[in-house]
């Protein structure tokens, strides 16, 4: 029995014999026992995780750890109030990240909703509508135009059927097919005698028989292929990682160190050092950060969603700052998705035509000159052949041009109106008498019209190879002239290297009958010319590719179609040298060192399948490249999802595309995903800002309350306070730098190194600088204040308040690493500064006025020389970090991405 891959070798006959069946189908014994042995014929389900299994997971944090460590312990000791407020961070934390995950586990079901739910059979030389679960190999399924093909069959007799398989394998026209056996190495794409499951046909109708149905189906391997596929961790979540267990280990570090030191050196007793530790904690771990982190993905979401782009997944969203390759799908994506005659050829001319899709607008141009109608004798005639030899028809559905039928017959509607000559018009002046339609053993369309004089002419379009084989003569502008089939094969052969489809027209003036034989087009036909048909790059797409190229982004074009289409649009776009390309078959016989030496050099690979992509987006990965895929097709899930970030067409991708994708693009547009990268950036350089902000104010929390210890006075600020300065300046201060604007040169920097870490040399010396300053000014406040005979709850007041007018004064530092914060400093405006500033000032004044939250917190009121100081903290801080960062300038120091250690 042959192996499931090489049933499109077996002739019909053959493959039926090998099934032991018949055109008839199978009776019902043969059903019950072939169903029996390969169950139903529907895809794999993978269980899915709860939800309760996706919140405890969120839980899974070094630093949410800590956080769990201090409430247990501050329950123990009777606060609940903190304890209260520890756990709420981490509660809302782990369920935003559940609800988001959850988003995310659609993806095989996608896949599934491919398979056709019923399908037209033959059983016992009965035809019979069943469940397409119920099919089984051996099973004969009859197929008509608009079907979702059921099963993968093997075709037995073929109609005109051409099918659109362009989920599948990426080709951007609907394949011609046929019953005759094909090479036994022929690539998936170009199996003319093969129906896949999920496949739909276009035109035309056939029998087919059953050879493999559920998983045994391409589409079963590529369900098997992406439910093997691991996501990986993003950058971020990794630089995080590496960030919670560095500062785990200074916390406890610290934290134990002080406890010992107050004990065994200061004396104090274990009870009042272990408050003293918890405080610190409290103090050092930043409880907002996740909250901030999520809030600033979030941000980064809805700014992403108005330039149409849909995450679907947050961590995704700061991924794209850091990619540095997007491969890119051609179809639907680099192009339109839409067939375009770009060239023609007649006998004294070469013509090529303007325009995007099947809008009918754009010029004709002869020697790169617009051509003036009627100059052109010999364009007219193959004008009407392309308009009348045709059965698709143009309309317009929401204000965009469409075809209803082929979408090559539908390219050349959209030329005759280019040149002024409507169908509509040329089917009232020549109307139809006849067809033969195109069948693929013929490979050419006929139709015979007359003039309402008596005169009739009958047009064709077909294959040049068929066309020119019955063809004499060629029209000039002479007339008739005996055809030089060298010259037109040459013609032929330029156009296909250039990646265009060809089709050639013809003409029989003249015709006597009233019918159509096809006898009568055996010999003796004029030919009219050439059409070059492609898919048009997206006028945008160019631009696209240029942004990303000068913004360090690598752009590869992974595709299933042909290799010569691929470099032509590859040219078109900026994409690869114009002549390098490799293959699938190519890419079979390379190992893992041949292939990363190979992929360094190529940028356009062509006849791909869902292996390959899959293994060329981990062949990057492994390189040390953080990958954007983008794809529209079921063939590209597996690679989606394994990619950093994968990237689905919403408009025209497919289910299973969009489920298995972090990020969905509304309008199919390839320039959406370098917008996307922009924001992805702004989002990085946010949180980069955010933390550079949190981490020196939490340091220099609990850098006072160690002073405190080690100079052996009380505690200057209270651990609850603590709290209190970290809740109220995460939900303000910290959340404001979510909303800074791009920095004007974020698309020109290169991307950032996927191992790059936040504690570089200016981290340190910020966190030592504003430390130190966050513990002198509010400690120097507090022992003023004692010393001047305030009470300690006044002398506390004043150092929480001094301590939050620090982290204002540092607020304004923060939205620049190293420019100046002021619009001459390249700034733009960022209104939610003043917001929080504005809001933040409110809660300080209701903690120290308010007679409630004086009897919560420990505060007392504050005389007007003593705002007068607590500003003065503020002032002194933002001219003192102003003042590095200038020094920093004038050395020529500039930020850039540090390397991991």
């Amino acid at each position: 029995m042959a192996a499931p891959s090489d049933w499109h070798a077996l002739s019909a006959a053959e493959t039926l014999a090998t099934l032991e069946t018949s055109t008839d189908g199978l009776d019902d014994a043969a059903l019950c026992q072939r169903r029996a042995h390969h169950g139903s014929n529907t895809l794999p389900q993978a269980r899915p995780q709860t939800l309760l299994q996706r919140f405890f997971r969120q839980f899974h944090n070094l630093l949410i750890y800590i956080l769990l460590a201090a409430s247990g312990v501050t329950a123990w000791l009777g606060d609940m109030l903190d304890t209260g407020v520890i756990l709420g961070v981490v509660l809302i934390n782990a369920v935003i990240g559940a609800l988001q995950e959850g988003r995310a586990e659609s993806a095989l079901s996608a896949i599934r909703t491919l398979l056709a739910p019923r399908a037209l059979v033959r059983r016992g030389g009965q035809r019979q509508e069943v469940e397409a679960a119920s099919l089984v190999p051996g099973d004969i399924v009859l197929l008509q135009s608009g079907d979702k093909v059921p099963a993968d069959l093997r075709l037995v007799e073929v109609r005109a059927l051409r099918v659109d398989e362009s989920a599948l394998t990426g080709e951007s026209v609907p394949v011609e097919k046929s019953e005759a056996p094909c090479r036994a190495d022929t690539p998936l794409a170009e199996r003319h005698n093969m129906a896949y499951a999920g496949t739909v046909v276009s035109y035309g109708q056939a029998e087919g028989v059953v050879v493999a149905t559920g998983r045994e189906t391409e589409l079963g391997r590529i369900t098997t292929l992406l439910a093997g596929v691991e996501s990986r961790e993003t950058p971020l979540t990794r630089l995080l990682d590496r960030f919670a267990r560095w500062l785990t280990g200074v916390i406890l570090a610290v934290t134990v160190l002080t406890l010992l030191l107050g004990v065994y050196w200061r004396g104090e007793s274990w009870e009042a050092m272990f408050l003293a530790g918890v405080g610190l904690a409290v103090a050092a771990v930043p409880e907002g950060l996740p909250a901030i982190v999520t809030i600033t993905l979030a941000i980064g979401v809805e700014r992403m969603a108005r330039r149409r782009a849909i995450m679907r997944k947050l961590p995704a969203v700061e991924t794209l700052g850091a990619v540095s390759v997007i491969c890119t799908d051609k179809t639907g994506t680099l192009t339109r998705n839409e067939m375009m005659v770009a060239e023609i050829m007649l006998a004294d001319a070469a013509l090529v035509a303007e325009g995007n899709g099947y809008a009918p607008e754009g010029r004709l141009l002869r020697e790169a000159q617009p051509l003036e109608a009627g100059t052109l004798p010999t364009l007219a005639p193959l004008l009407r052949a392309a308009a009348l030899c045709n059965d698709a028809r143009l309309y317009v559905r929401d204000g965009q041009w469409q075809v209803e039928g082929d979408p090559t017959e539908g390219a050349l509607l959209t030329l005759a109106h280019k040149a002024g000559l409507p169908p509509e018009t040329l089917l009232a002046r020549l109307p139809r008498l006849d067809t033969l339609p195109f069948e693929s053993e013929r490979r050419f369309m006929a139709t015979l019209h007359h003039d309402h004089q008596g005169h009739r002419v009958a047009y064709l379009k077909g294959a040049p190879e068929v066309i020119l084989a019955r063809a004499v003569s060629a029209l000039s502008g002479q007339g008739p002239i005996p055809l030089e089939v060298g010259f037109w094969q040459e013609r032929v052969n330029a156009l296909a290297a250039r990646g265009l489809r060809v089709l050639a027209l013809a003409a029989v003036p003249d015709v006597v009958e009233a019918e159509l034989d096809e006898s009568l087009l055996e010999d003796g036909l004029t030919l009219l010319g050439l059409v070059g048909l492609i898919d048009p790059p997206r006028e945008e797409a160019r631009e696209a590719v240029r942004a990303c190229q000068s913004a360090g982004i690598r752009v590869k074009m992974i595709t299933g179609d042909h290799a010569a289409t691929a470099v032509a649009i590859g040219s078109a776009l900026g994409i690869g040298d114009g002549r390098r390309v490799l293959t699938g078959a190519q890419l079979e016989v390379l190992d893992d060192t041949t292939l990363a030496e190979a992929i360094r050099d190529t940028d356009v690979f062509a006849r791909t399948s869902p292996e390959h992509k899959l293994r060329l987006v981990k062949a990057l990965q492994a390189e040390g490249r953080v990958i954007a895929m983008t794809g529209d097709g079921v063939n590209d899930a597996p690679a989606l999802k394994r990619a950093d970030v994968g990237v689905a067409m919403g408009a025209k991708g497919t289910d299973a595309a969009r489920e298995a994708a972090d990020m969905v693009l509304t309008d199919d547009n390839f320039a959406s995903i370098v917008r996307a990268v922009e924001e992805g950036r702004t989002v990085y350089d946010n949180l980069k800002k955010t933390i550079l902000f949190i981490l020196p104010t939490n340091a220099g929390e609990a850098a006072i309350i160690v002073a405190a210890i080690l100079a052996g006075v009380p505690l200057p600020i209270t651990p609850l306070q603590i709290l209190w300065i970290n809740m109220v300046t995460a939900v303000t201060l910290a959340l404001a730098l979510a909303f800074e604007p791009p920095e004007g040169d974020v698309m020109q920097r290169p991307p950032r190194p996927p191992e790059a870490r936040l504690m570089d040399g200016l981290f340190v010396w910020r966190l030592v600088l504003v430390g130190a300053l966050m513990v002198a000014l509010p400690f120097a406040l507090y022992l003023w204040a004692e010393a001047n005979g305030s009470t300690v709850a006044q002398a506390r007041t004043l150092a929480v308040n001094a301590m939050v007018a620090t982290e204002i004064g540092y607020l304004f530092n923060s939205r620049a690493l190293l420019a100046a914060p002021w619009p001459r400093g390249g700034r733009r405006p960022n209104p939610a500064v003043a917001w929080a500033v504005g809001v933040l000032l409110l809660l300080q004044a209701a903690l120290t006025g308010l007679p409630m939250m004086q009897r919560l917190f420990g505060t007392a009121p504050l005389s007007a020389g003593e705002w007068l100081a607590v500003a003065g903290c503020g002032g002194v801080t933002f001219l003192l970090v102003e003042a590095e960062k200038a020094l920093r300038r004038r050395a020529g120091q500039k930020v850039a991405p540090a390397r991991a250690r």
